[in-house]
């Protein structure tokens, strides 16, 4: 019988920090690290070369891997604690910020820009707050300390080998089937391997599969009663206009994170994962499903800036499925674009029109994923998701003057899936001994930082109980 003392599911920032932290405190438990992509050093998107996606199987090299989604599409750190999810209101706030200024110090330590983005205390922050209070937005204040996409494979590679080096067994191209319970208590998993199914245990298990694993997730705390209730899931655009548009706000916040209510709904609708310079970019999961995303380099950089718009949606009764709702939303966009990912003009939208491939090359905004397809995103997003996309551009341009424009590009779908939250207490135990749960897929956490952040205070808790 294989049997561990802990078994890791998910070699994204939750489960690395949790393995880090382990070492960190003196830790002498036996550790696996289970991925179903690949090590960071295999990971390798063919796009670059083709000009296109080409829908690799079993996994897609961008979402999946040692180091998860997050560190292949912009590599941001937010150093906030009111930036990344729900996970203060579990810990507190004091605490989530310790333990953020913590985490961060490891990612210097591993290589990480000690430059921080979005810490501009000048004129141009109070003329910018100014009109953000005018348009009815909030303005979150958020330093960022941007990775970058290429110097975050460094970093993480470092990360890895480090794990490797101090005895942390990982295996790759492995996919975890299931949990394996006894009398309501976790006693390990069942793996898949190509063909074959093989069951390991372990004392504890710690699942920490992002967002493209939340709705496996969700699976699992179904058929084991795991507690947990449906959550939030974001259904957006991922924008994309000129620099020149974005200076100054590129400038002094690098990232801004604006937050609004649009009438009539007023539904919570935010920016998210902004781009400088950055590029558009395309990912798929497994269930075939293009979506998009954005990246941005340290070098290397573009004419454009793009950054997301997410409409948050709740779903309480009699529907409680908020990630299948929104596949479907991406699945109908994806029929419409032939697999591929949609681009429409803003000006076109409010004219009612779809737009076409010559109006694409003959415009000042020149889309940077080049293989988008132009059409109607209209026909396929909720109404109720669209108005809201619509009445916050408004309100944004009063912010950022121009961001209205005409030629303002609109991709989609972008879907953020995290909307399934497991309960658990400020240990991080859930209701299942020797079972927890982290990072994106557990509904408490959004993005790299506060991930990292459940990874360490997990890791604590488990050197904790072993004396360490």
């Amino acid at each position: 019988m294989e049997k561990y003392d802990l078994i890791i599911v998910g070699a994204g920032p939750a489960g690395i920090f949790t393995a880090v932290e382990l070492l960190r405190h003196g830790s002498k438990k036996k550790v696996l690290l289970v991925e179903k992509g690949k090590p960071v050093e295999k990971r390798h998107c063919p796009k670059a070369e083709v000009g296109h996606c080409v829908n690799c199987r079993p996994t897609c090299a961008i979402t999946t891997g040692f180091s998860g989604a997050g560190a292949f599409s912009d590599g941001k750190l937010s150093l906030s604690h009111e930036v990344g999810g729900d996970l203060p209101t579990l810990i507190g706030e004091d605490f989530a910020q310790e333990l953020i200024e913590y985490t961060d110090k490891i990612y210097l330590e591993f290589g990480a820009d000690p430059h921080v983005e979005g810490i501009y205390t000048g004129e141009d922050i109070k003329e910018i707050r100014k009109n953000a209070i005018h348009a009815g937005l909030k303005l979150v204040d958020c330093p960022i300390r941007h990775l970058g996409t290429e110097k975050a494979q460094e970093l993480y590679l470092a990360i890895q080998n480090y794990l490797a080096d101090n005895g942390v067994e990982m295996l790759f191209s492995t996919e975890c089937e299931n949990i394996i319970l006894e009398n309501e208590e976790c006693k390990g998993v069942l793996l898949k391997d190509g063909d074959s199914l093989r069951s390991v245990y372990a004392d504890e298990v710690v699942i920490g599969t992002g967002r493209r694993g939340a709705d496996w997730l969700e699976k699992i705390c179904a058929e084991h009663h795991i507690a947990h209730k449906p959550g939030t899931v974001d259904i957006g655009v991922r924008v994309e206009c000129r620099n020149e548009v974005m200076e100054k706000v590129n400038k002094v916040l690098y990232e801004s994170k604006l937050i609004g209510y649009p009438k009539p709904w007023k539904n919570k609708v935010r920016t998210f994962c902004q781009n400088p310079g950055g590029f558009v970019a395309q990912e798929n999961y497994d269930n075939d499903l293009a979506v998009v995303n954005g990246h941005s380099f340290k070098e290397k950089k573009s004419e454009n800036t793009n950054l997301a718009i997410l409409v948050s949606h709740n779903f309480t009764e009699p529907f409680n499925q908020p990630i299948a709702y929104a596949q479907k939303v991406g699945e109908l966009t994806n029929m419409l674009g032939a697999g591929h990912i949609m681009v429409q003009r803003y000006g076109d939208i409010l004219d009612g029109k779809r737009t076409w491939q010559k109006e694409l090359a003959q415009s000042n905004v020149k889309p940077t994923l080049k293989d988008a397809v132009a059409g109607d995103i209209t026909a396929a997003m909720p109404y109720r998701a669209m108005t809201n996309i619509i009445e916050f551009i408004k309100m944004l341009d009063m912010v950022v003057p121009g961001f209205a424009a005409n030629e303002t590009l609109l991709y989609s779908p972008e879907l953020k899936f995290y909307s399934n939250k497991v309960k658990m207490d400020e240990n991080l135990d859930t209701n299942i001994k020797g079972l927890h749960c982290l990072g994106d897929s557990s509904g408490w956490t959004r993005g790299l930082m506060m991930a990292s952040v459940m990874g360490v205070l997990m890791g604590r808790k488990l050197a904790e109980k072993e004396g360490c």
